[in-house]
C-alpha cells in the first residue's frame, strides 16, 4: 500500500512555516488595515466626541504640548494635532487610491491591447510610456498638479499620471509572452475576436503582478501627496493634510515645538512602510521563482 503525500495549498504552507519575508508582510497588513480602520472611523469617532473637529482651531490653545485633552498637543494656529492626524489618514487613502486606481484602469488595458495588437500602435505606445517613464514622478507630479489645480479628485489624476506606465508595461510584457499559447490560438481557430480574446482569455493571465504594482505604487503615491501638500499644491486648505501641516510645523521646531512635526511625520513614515512591507510580501507570493529563492535560504 503507496502512501500518497498531497501538498498543501500555498496559504496554509505560508502560514505553517513562514519565512521573513512573510511576517514582514504580516506586519504591513496589520499596519494597513489599522490605517483604514481608522479612516474609515474617524468619523465616528468626532460624532462620539472622542475626536474633535480637524477644522476648529478658535476653542483651543496656542502650542499646546501633549495633554490628556490634546493627545498629541496643538499646532501654532490652535489645531488639534491628533485629530487632524487621523483625519490626515482618511484624506491621504482617498487620493492615493484613486490616483492608484486610475493610473491601473488606464495603463492595463493599454498594456493589454498593445502586447497583444502589436505593430504600429504597440511601438507608438512604447514610445509615449517610455516617455513619461524617464520623467522624475514627483516633479511630473507637480507641473500636473500646478495646471489641474487643488482637490481630491486634481491631486489623484495628477499623481496617477507617473504610474500609468508602470502598469502598462508589466501588463504588455505579460500579454507577449501569453499571446502565443496553445489556447490563444485555440480562441482564435474557434472564431473568437480580440475583444473576446482580451477579455476572457487573457486578463486573468497576466494581472497577477497588478495588486503587487497597486500596493507599491500607493505606498510612493503617500510620499508624493505629502511631498504636493508640503508645497502647498494639494488638498484644499480646509481638508487636513500631513504633507502641509509638516510645512507650517517646521516653522516652530528651531523653538523646541516638537510634537506637531513628529505625529504627522511618523503617520506618514508608518503607513508608507506598512504598505512596503505588504506589497514586498505580495511580490513573493506571487512570484514562485522568488519564493523559491527565499525558501532555500531559509
Amino acid at each position: 500500500m503507496t502512501v500518497v503525500k498531497t501538498q498543501l495549498p500555498r496559504f496554509l504552507n505560508f502560514a505553517k512555516s513562514p519565512n521573513l519575508s512573510q511576517k514582514l508582510m504580516v506586519v504591513g497588513l496589520v499596519i494597513t488595515i489599522l490605517f483604514i480602520f481608522l479612516a474609515l472611523f474617524a468619523p465616528v469617532f468626532q460624532a462620539w466626541g472622542w475626536l474633535q473637529d480637524p477644522t476648529d482651531f478658535l476653542s483651543n490653545p496656542i502650542h499646546s504640548p501633549p495633554s490628556a485633552k490634546h493627545w498629541f498637543g496643538t499646532s501654532r494656529l490652535g489645531y488639534d494635532v491628533f485629530s487632524r492626524t487621523i483625519f490626515g489618514i482618511q484624506a491621504a487613502l482617498q487620493v492615493v487610491l484613486l490616483a492608484t486606481a486610475l493610473s491601473m484602469i488606464v495603463g492595463v488595458p493599454l498594456g493589454m491591447v498593445s502586447g497583444y495588437v502589436g505593430g504600429k500602435l504597440d511601438k507608438t505606445l512604447l514610445f509615449l510610456m517610455d516617455s513619461i517613464y524617464t520623467l522624475p514622478g514627483l516633479l511630473l507630479s507637480v507641473t500636473l498638479a500646478f495646471v489641474v489645480g487643488r482637490g481630491i479628485l486634481n491631486a489623484a489624476i495628477a499623481i496617477s499620471i507617473a504610474y500609468i506606465p508602470q502598469y502598462y508595461r508589466v501588463v504588455r510584457n505579460h500579454t507577449v509572452s501569453v499571446k502565443t499559447e496553445v489556447y490563444i490560438e485555440a480562441a482564435q481557430a474557434i472564431g473568437a475576436n480580440t475583444w473576446q480574446v482580451l477579455s476572457r482569455y487573457l486578463f486573468f493571465n497576466v494581472i497577477q503582478s497588478v495588486p503587487v504594482l497597486f500596493t507599491l505604487n500607493a505606498a510612493d503615491a503617500i510620499l508624493v501627496l505629502g511631498g504636493l501638500g508640503f508645497l502647498g499644491l494639494g488638498l484644499p486648505e480646509e481638508v487636513p493634510e500631513w504633507g502641509r501641516d509638516l510645512k507650517q510645523a517646521l516653522e516652530a521646531l528651531p523653538t523646541g515645538i516638537w510634537w506637531t512635526t513628529l505625529f504627522p511625520g511618523l503617520s506618514l513614515t508608518l503607513m508608507v512602510v506598512g504598505l512596503s512591507l505588504l506589497g514586498e510580501g505580495l511580490n513573493e507570493f506571487v512570484n514562485p521563482r522568488l519564493r523559491k529563492e527565499n525558501g532555500i535560504r531559509k
